[in-house]
């Protein structure tokens, strides 16, 4: 069995605990395509999302992680994923400990027993990217859901990103408060103003060496005749406009005194206008050179399924690992010259691919190349074990 897969190890076990409507389970892993096939609501996203809990973040849903122990368990959960082989592997562990005497609710993260201070840790061995239904609107909702998935896309090859944005948003949060109860403190605007501009230019630079970086590689692979249409992506906004002309310093500078000459006009709004919060991700259909958002339905699953495939190049080419993908509910809703061509685009990839759907036919095409595994009621069965 080939563990391995083009830098990094692949999953060859995972394990849950009372997580969602999983009690126990233990599941070997012998091949780079996993499909989990069963009914709505038998636990098979439930397992997408506990791998996704690998990567910084809430996961896949973005859910309270007290939410995603199991009802009527102790109030707490564990998941591990075993990667590589026995000599060669490693162990990584996360899991949720509900309140204690003290009121406080824990995180873990282990690797190989060890602590680690955050999920970010992970990522030295393992990078994740999805695609789930809920995105199948992204490309005409709005602003903001494309803003958190051009942070999913900059998290997977920058770890750290997530807490350069939570650390801007704390940020923007102290500014609106001061601008409301305190509007003429302007040495405690000045000091929190300061600290908005340094981490919002570190924000926008972020996601934009990593737009850059996917259209540039989306446009030197496209294929007009492959199933899944290229796009073009880029970076629309203020900040984002800034700090394509100016150096980094410069650009806070500017920042800075663009948060002070609009104190009033945010104070009014109740929220801060200009910066990397206001950032949108603008994508077109390639081939057709038309806003994605006013492509088909059909073509815009489509395009996105193509966004998410090159976003997983570009992951292995960055950080040297091949991401696990995990496609919750995507094969149902392609027909069958594209379902082949995701397969034969997922082959050429060397990260391990999970997917989801209700029927087991949809993952005829992988014959050997798969395993099939039945989710039921949170639990799993093998039907190739015996």
């Amino acid at each position: 069995m080939d563990t391995h897969s083009g830098g990094g190890a692949r999953p060859t076990r995972l394990i849950a605990r009372d997580f969602r409507n999983h009690t126990e389970l233990d599941l070997p892993i012998g091949s780079r395509f996993i499909a989990l096939v069963g009914e709505n609501g038998a636990g098979k996203t439930n397992l997408l999302e506990a791998i996704s809990l690998f990567s910084p973040g809430r996961g896949l849903r973005r859910a309270d992680l007290s939410g995603m122990a199991r009802a009527g368990g102790p109030g707490g959960f564990a998941v591990s994923i075993t990667l590589g082989g026995r000599e060669d592997g490693h162990r990584l562990g996360t899991g949720y400990e509900p309140p204690s005497f003290d009121g406080r609710a824990t995180r873990l993260c282990r690797i190989d027993g060890t602590g680690a201070a955050s999920p970010v840790a992970f990522a030295e061995f393992l990078r994740i990217v999805w695609l789930t239904p809920d995105l199948d609107g992204l490309f005409r909702g709005a602003a903001g859901d494309r803003r958190r998935f051009l942070d999913r896309l900059v998290l997977a090859v920058d770890a750290t990103h997530g807490g350069r944005v939570g650390a801007m948003e704390r940020a923007l949060r102290s500014r609106n408060r001061l601008l409301d109860e305190r509007p003429d403190d302007g040495r405690w605007l000045d000091a929190v103003e300061r600290e908005v501009a340094e981490l919002g230019v570190a924000v926008a630079l972020a996601r934009r060496e990593t737009v850059e970086r996917l259209d540039r590689l989306i446009g030197e692979t496209r294929d007009d005749a492959q199933p899944f249409p290229w796009a073009s992506v880029r970076l629309a906004g203020d900040l984002d406009d800034l700090v394509a002309v100016w150096p980094a310093l410069e650009a806070e500078d500017r920042f800075r005194s663009a948060l002070r000459q609009g104190r009033h006009r945010d104070r009014a709004a109740g929220r801060t206008l200009f910066g990397a919060q206001t950032t949108d991700l603008v994508v077109r259909h390639g081939p057709k050179d038309v806003p994605a958002a006013t492509a088909s339905t059909g073509e815009q699953k489509a395009l996105l399924i193509g966004l998410v495939l090159a976003h997983a190049r570009l992951v292995q080419a960055m950080s040297g690992l091949a991401p696990l993908i995990l496609l919750d509910e995507v094969a149902a809703h392609l027909d069958p010259r594209r379902r082949a061509g995701l397969f034969d685009a997922l082959d050429a990839l060397s990260g391990q691919v999970w997917m989801t759907g209700a029927d087991p036919a949809l993952f005829a095409e992988l014959g050997e190349r798969a395993d099939i595994v039945k989710v039921a009621d949170g639990r799993i069965v093998l039907p190739r074990s015996d």
